[in-house]
C-alpha cells in the first residue's frame, strides 16, 4: 500500500452565503457548517483511502469568527494523520468578505474516518506523507490528539453505560 501526500487528499469546496443560511444572529448557522465540513471532509477520506469511510468522531469544532452573508466561505479538507484504519482529517474555515478581500479563519475542525472493505469491516489505510510547514505541524501533533480522542472515546462509552433509554413520558 503506497504512501499519499497530503495534498492528494486535499478538497477544496468555496460558496455563498444565503438568507436560508443564518441563524437569528444573521451568521452562518452552525450546524450547517458542521454538516458541510463533514461532507467535504468524507471526500478527503475517499481520496486517501479508495474506500467507503465513515465518520468516527467530529471533535475540536472552533468557531473563531462569525461568517456573515457578506461573506464566501471556503471549507478545505485534508488528510493529516494516520492509524492503522483510521484517518485525521483536519477541516480549515476561511470567510472572505467578497467586498474588501479580507480572509480569516472563521472556523476548524478535526473529524477521523474509518476506511471500510467490502464486508463493512475497518481496513488498513496508506500512511500520509507532510510536505508543506502547515502540513508538517499537523502530523506532528497528530498521535498526540489520536490518543486524546481513545481517552476520550473511552470515556464516552463510560458515559453511555450509564445513561437510560426509558422513555421520558412513561
Amino acid at each position: 500500500m503506497e504512501a499519499r501526500n497530503c495534498n492528494e487528499t486535499r478538497v477544496v469546496r468555496t460558496s455563498r452565503i444565503f438568507p436560508n443560511d443564518v441563524n437569528n444572529h444573521n451568521t452562518l448557522f452552525g450546524g450547517k457548517l458542521i454538516s458541510d465540513i463533514d461532507m467535504i471532509a468524507s471526500i478527503s477520506a475517499v481520496r486517501h483511502s479508495r474506500a467507503e469511510c465513515v465518520t468516527a468522531s467530529i471533535d475540536s469544532v472552533d468557531f473563531l469568527s462569525p461568517i456573515t452573508p457578506k461573506d464566501s466561505v471556503c471549507i478545505e479538507t485534508f488528510v493529516t494523520y494516520t492509524g492503522t484504519t483510521s484517518m485525521e482529517i483536519i477541516a480549515k474555515v476561511i470567510a472572505e468578505n467578497l467586498m474588501s478581500g479580507e480572509r480569516k479563519i472563521a472556523a476548524t475542525a478535526f473529524l477521523t474516518f474509518v476506511a471500510l472493505d467490502e464486508n463493512g469491516k475497518p481496513k488498513k489505510v496508506p500512511a500520509i506523507i507532510p510536505e508543506t510547514d502547515e502540513e508538517k505541524k499537523l502530523y506532528e501533533t497528530g498521535k498526540d490528539r489520536a490518543e486524546k480522542r481513545k481517552v476520550h472515546r473511552r470515556n464516552s462509552k463510560d458515559l453511555a453505560s450509564v445513561l437510560t433509554t426509558h422513555k421520558p413520558w412513561e
